[in-house]
């Protein structure tokens, strides 16, 4: 019998605009870095709620302002959130950020410091943070269809077993949820460096084919500006090299390992951008690992995939991250962060299927509510993506 199938269904919270999630957050989100330290105290004051603090949100401008307000506004629409306090140095800024995550139908209310101060923004704002609180403590989870899943993936610290173990795991995985009606993403443009034609030879059509050219074109463009002839201790990392990846290209090639051998790439994305159909998704992305899985939270995405080698400790303050290891080192030394151990198919013990199947049970476990080693450890890696200087 297989794992999944048309007729699976999970137990997540449908949201007023029909998303499902599969977490319950309440969280208190900084316009910017100034409102860190009040959102903070909120979240102290107020049990059941997540401060999720960043560095940035003063004086960008362009591009990198609207993937700024992409980011948190996707952030607090994700479906694992039930409810958003906004807080901001000024009440502009952050009214657009409350307003885009109004488009959601779910609570959320914000708050300016400037002419208010610390003590009184805290105070207000941990009014409505209990209300939410109780607001999401009410709700239940419904028993949802398996089409209604998101599921993103992004893998880190790989080694050559990443490309011959867990990224092939997530591949099969994929094959057997793309099938379904699921909603699909992976990313990583300098990480396809080398393969993107075999990315391309995936896209469903000439359009969605164009579309990914130019995401990567623009990307091989900026590498150029830079004068940039490789990526010397970048791609691969000095831990990619040291796990026995000699070449961007053969990162690559593990890494497109991903996508399966039947699917079909069906949409091009940027970043934190949220896709409109079912499908596999290819977002435009950094290859960093808190800011990847970053921009899918903010896409949309509620379950993320997170294969590694050499081991990496990766979570997400909304977004739930099942991490797979086909590395029996890593398995060993870092028992504590892998939740779907693959090594078994690089040791001929397991088969690819079995491994597929096995990180499918992990997914379905946690869309259940189940947490992952992330969550249980406490890693909240949060890290926006950032374009330009600021002005």
């Amino acid at each position: 019998m297989p794992v999944i199938d048309r007729n699976t269904t999970f137990w997540g919270y449908r949201r007023e605009n029909g998303r499902v999630g599969v977490r319950n957050h309440v969280i208190v989100l900084p316009l910017d870095d100034l409102s860190n330290a009040a959102a903070e105290a909120v979240a102290a004051a107020i049990k059941g709620t997540m401060a999720i603090p960043h560095p940035y949100g003063r004086l960008q401008f362009g591009p990198d302002l609207d993937l700024h307000f992409r980011t948190l506004i996707g952030t607090g629409a994700n479906p694992n959130v039930a409810a958003v306090v906004v807080i901001g140095i000024e009440e502009g800024w952050t009214k657009k950020v409350v307003d885009g995550i109004a488009k959601t139908g779910k609570p959320v209310v914000g708050f300016g410091i400037e002419g208010y101060g610390d003590h009184e923004t805290i105070r207000r704002a941990s009014v409505a943070a209990r209300q939410f609180v109780q607001h999401a403590t009410a709700l239940h989870r419904v028993e949802c269809p398996i089409s209604d899943l998101w599921v993103s993936t992004k893998c880190g610290e790989s080694d050559t077993t990443s490309g011959c173990g867990s990224n092939p795991t997530v591949g099969n995985a994929f094959d057997k949820l793309h099938p379904l009606g699921t909603t699909l993403c992976f990313g990583e443009t300098s990480e396809i460096t080398g393969g993107e034609q075999f990315v391309a030879a995936r896209c469903a059509n000439e359009q969605v084919r164009e579309r990914f050219m130019f995401m990567f074109d623009r990307y091989q463009d900026m590498i150029n500006r830079w004068r940039t002839s490789d990526l010397s201790e970048s791609q691969p990392t000095k831990g990619n090299i040291a796990g026995g990846l000699t070449t961007i290209e053969e990162k690559a090639l593990g890494n497109i390992q991903k996508i399966g051998k039947k699917c079909t790439v069906d949409g091009v994305i940027d970043k934190a951008e949220e896709p409109t159909h079912p499908g596999l998704w290819f977002m435009d992305s950094s290859s960093a690992a808190a800011e990847m899985v970053t921009l899918c939270a903010a896409s949309g995405f509620v379950v993320h995939f997170f294969p590694t080698g050499q081991g990496n400790v990766i979570g997400n303050p909304i977004l739930p991250v099942i991490k797979l290891c086909a590395n029996p080192r890593t398995v060993r030394t870092m028992s504590e962060h892998v939740d779907v151990d693959c090594s078994g198919l690089l040791q001929r013990e397991t088969t690819l299927d079995q491994t597929g199947d096995k990180l499918l049970e992990a997914m379905l476990a946690t869309a259940n509510g189940r947490w992952t080693a992330a969550e249980v450890l406490g890693h909240r890696e949060f890290v926006l993506t950032r374009i330009h200087e600021s002005a």
